[in-house]
């Protein structure tokens, strides 16, 4: 199995070993652009994701449209993770191509407990993607009061 299946299979050990024979592997994009650690965190893999952060892997590497690891786990609500990469010290503030940031993420699929762990940890909740759209502005269409209600302006 190759290592970005291992990464992805949450195969701990196997990731473990590979990265020790050539470490080089904690930021080397797979074939379609992915970081390793945006494909661990993406596929729901805390440990993995431990492991390569733990051989320095780039907490910030970002994907082909510009997202980081910690904009996926907004985007599918894993706070287990979101938790671990903002402890580790992802940029709570990071900008993909459009603008968008880990906050506006969480807003726009309605996860409301990561977007009070983003707030805690200094995310900028008046930060707009290109399209000039802030959190709240997504918050509003998500039609959740207690979530519109913390990224109130």
């Amino acid at each position: 199995m190759d290592f970005y299946e291992n990464i992805r299979s949450g195969k701990t050990e196997a990731v473990e070993q590979m990265l020790k024979q050539d470490p080089s592997l904690a930021n080397q994009k797979d074939e379609k652009g992915f970081p390793p650690i945006v494909l661990a965190t993406y596929n729901e893999q805390p440990e993995v994701s431990k492991v390569l952060l733990g051989h320095a892997a780039d907490i910030d590497a970002k994907d082909v449209a510009g997202n980081t690891a910690l904009m996926g786990v907004c985007f599918k609500g894993n706070l287990e993770i979101a938790r671990l990469l903002i402890n580790r010290g992802a940029d709570v503030n990071a900008r993909n191509f459009g603008g968008a940031t880990p906050l506006i993420f969480a807003a726009m699929f309605n996860q409301l407990e990561i977007t009070h762990l983003l707030l805690e940890n200094g995310a900028d909740k008046s930060m707009r993607d290109v399209k000039g759209n802030t959190a709240y502005t997504y918050a509003q269409k998500a039609e959740n009061p207690k979530l519109q209600e913390l990224l109130k302006p």
